[in-house]
């Protein structure tokens, strides 16, 4: 289910003088947006989610992840700020009150816990929506009634009383120690009956857009130590990884929010064996479409590391967190953001993951980082460049089901593979770097080639050491399905990728819901295989319920499922009803 259909639809875009003069930042008046150095802050989303599996943010959890940064702070890891996301407020309080049943002490003890900490507090806020699929999560005060919108789910921005409210109230909070701002779930359609038939939906939407604009760069004038970052609502294709870039990000957001999310964390339309790297490769598309609108990678929040326990990170846990980590690093946004169940990492991980952020923050900090390479979505190889006056740090992928070659470009001489998934293993030579399939590396070279710099490899994600495309011959067998038959080679696995597209050529994403009460996706895009009548076991990591949705299905029968002198029949088929494309490849490959 995508994670806009969490949220009623709105329509509308509305603020009048209640904020008095509003003046824009150009720089001569206040800080100018954009972080003045690289931050790490933790967010507590995903070690509780209430938008799919309902588990609740509370008290308790809160502080728990608390006492969980300090133990990682004690281990080197660099956590600057605590950001309370989403629902920490009663529903009744206009974002002045928190959750009564859920704090029923308030946020004192946990502000005054991150202040005496070091930890700077950060705070989520709605821009203008209150309700989602299961009805009002907030209710409008006296001072927000004036201001509801035609979809009274949504509220106006440029008239009433609820902007005005809301700064007040940012005030109230920048007062108690809080100096992050998140915002999220703008809807700029938003407009009262009132205001309805006076002005175009482009007008209204503009009304709502500098409005908003003016607030929070007022705002900013005011307290020039604020963070403020703009999540849903403000720009960017972020439904799939195939939609050729355009330009959807208004420019004067930079003058706004000190740096843009490019989208949470779901999977790519590039099949991959392992489901955790095709997140991956969504996260480093989606960086550079934001990166194609104008926004320097530096004021990027690529949002991407995510661990945990509920069902917006898809029950992830600690799976691959390494490259997960590497990689939120390696994208040279100058926010990092870490989410979740830290518990999950031990303090033999936090120590990697300390290691980790001093490879790459001087390199964020000298803004030293560049993309290369194919577009993500392509599904070829492609990465991210480091590099200051001792040498560079490569972090590449290779999102492809062959082997593949990628050049680098570096001054100095020498060169080492600091970090590898398991499996195949990478090499450099005459400046190439070779890489098996779905495999991501980091190379240093001059000064960063020396062994110190070394992380190792993560044993947890196998790459296979040889994979060759298998010449199978599918043929539609019914509705939805395509059958062919592979001859296996002795002393290979078989891996076998399918992919379903529209009428449009594009892939096709089916959405079976969230948790707890969705669809597998293995049963809505299957992949099944017999010997002479008998099923065989398949291994898939996508057996998940994906709220994001998934165009494809990638499965491989193991050594010993399956007798090697026989043919294998295999069965493809999607329970979409429309017409779709079914295509599917046949891999042998050899761990």
């Amino acid at each position: 289910m995508k994670r806009r259909t969490f949220l009623q639809q709105a329509a509308g875009w509305a603020f009048v003088g209640r904020l008095g003069t509003v003046a824009m930042s150009d720089g001569r008046s206040g800080r100018p947006a954009g972080p003045g150095r690289p931050v790490f802050v933790y967010n507590n989303w995903s070690a509780y989610d209430e938008l799919s599996d309902k588990v609740v943010q509370t008290e308790a959890l809160a502080m728990r992840e608390l006492q969980e940064i300090l133990r990682l702070r004690r281990q080197g890891v660099q956590i600057d700020y605590y950001v309370m996301d989403a629902f920490w407020f009663d529903k009744h309080g206009g974002y002045r009150v928190w959750h009564r049943e859920h704090w029923p002490n308030g946020p004192d003890g946990w502000l005054k816990a991150c202040l005496d900490n070091k930890i700077i507090p950060g705070m989520w806020f709605s821009t203008n929506l209150i309700a989602t699929h299961d009805g009002r999560f907030l209710e409008p005060v006296s001072e927000w009634l004036d201001s509801v919108g035609t979809d009274p789910n949504i509220l106006s921005l440029f008239e009433g009383g609820y902007l005005a409210h809301l700064a007040e109230t940012l005030q109230l909070w920048y007062d108690k120690g809080v100096r992050l701002f998140k915002f999220d779930f703008a809807y700029f359609e938003a407009v009262t009956k009132a205001s309805k038939d006076k002005f175009s939906p482009e007008e209204i939407k503009e009304k709502n857009k500098t409005a908003f604009m003016h607030m929070l760069q007022q705002f900013r004038i005011r307290h020039p130590d604020v963070l403020i970052t703009g999540y849903n609502g403000f720009g960017g294709d972020m439904e799939n990884t195939y939609t050729p870039f355009r330009r959807t990000v208004d420019p004067r957001w930079l003058e706004t929010f000190d740096t843009l999310y490019c989208g949470d964390p779901r999977f790519s339309d590039v099949p991959m064996m392992n489901i955790w790297r095709s997140q991956d490769n969504y996260s480093d598309h989606m960086a550079r479409q934001f990166e194609f609108n104008g926004l320097p990678l530096r004021r990027i929040d690529n949002c991407a590391f995510m661990i945990g326990k509920t069902g917006t990170c898809y029950y992830r846990a600690g799976h691959a967190w390494k490259g997960m980590l590497l990689l939120e690093l390696a994208r040279g946004g100058w926010m990092n953001v870490y989410h979740g169940n830290l518990e999950l990492l031990s303090d033999e991980d936090a120590r990697w993951f300390a290691r980790a952020q001093r490879l790459y923050h001087g390199m964020q900090q000298a803004d030293g980082i560049s993309s290369f390479g194919a577009v993500p979505g392509s599904g070829r190889p492609y990465g991210f460049k480091a590099t200051d006056a001792r040498g560079s740090i490569f972090t590449v992928v290779n999102p492809s089901q062959e082997i593949s070659s990628v050049a680098l470009s570096f001054a100095k001489n020498g060169s080492r593979i600091l970090y590898a998934d398991g499996g195949f293993k990478p090499t450099v030579k005459d400046k190439r770097l070779i890489l098996g399939t779905e495999q991501m590396a980091v190379v240093g070279t001059g000064a960063y080639a020396d062994e110190s710099y070394l992380l190792g490899t993560d044993p947890t994600v196998r790459i296979p050491l040889t994979q060759q495309r298998m010449d199978v011959d599918f043929r539609t067998a019914g509705a939805g399905m395509i059958s062919g038959v592979a001859y296996p080679l002795r002393g290979k696995d078989i891996r076998i990728v399918l992919q379903q597209f529209g009428p449009d050529g594009f892939p096709y994403r089916s959405w079976g819901g969230a948790p707890p009460n969705g669809k597998k996706m293995d049963t809505l895009i299957g992949i099944s295989a017999r010997q002479e009548g008998r099923v065989l076991p398949l291994y898939i990591e996508y057996d998940k319920m994906i709220w994001s949705g998934l165009s494809w299905a990638a499965g491989e029968l193991r050594q010993g499922s399956f007798v090697p002198a026989l043919p294998v029949e295999i069965t493809c088929h999607t329970k979409e009803q429309q017409p779709l494309r079914l295509e599917a490849r046949v891999y042998a490959v050899g761990y």
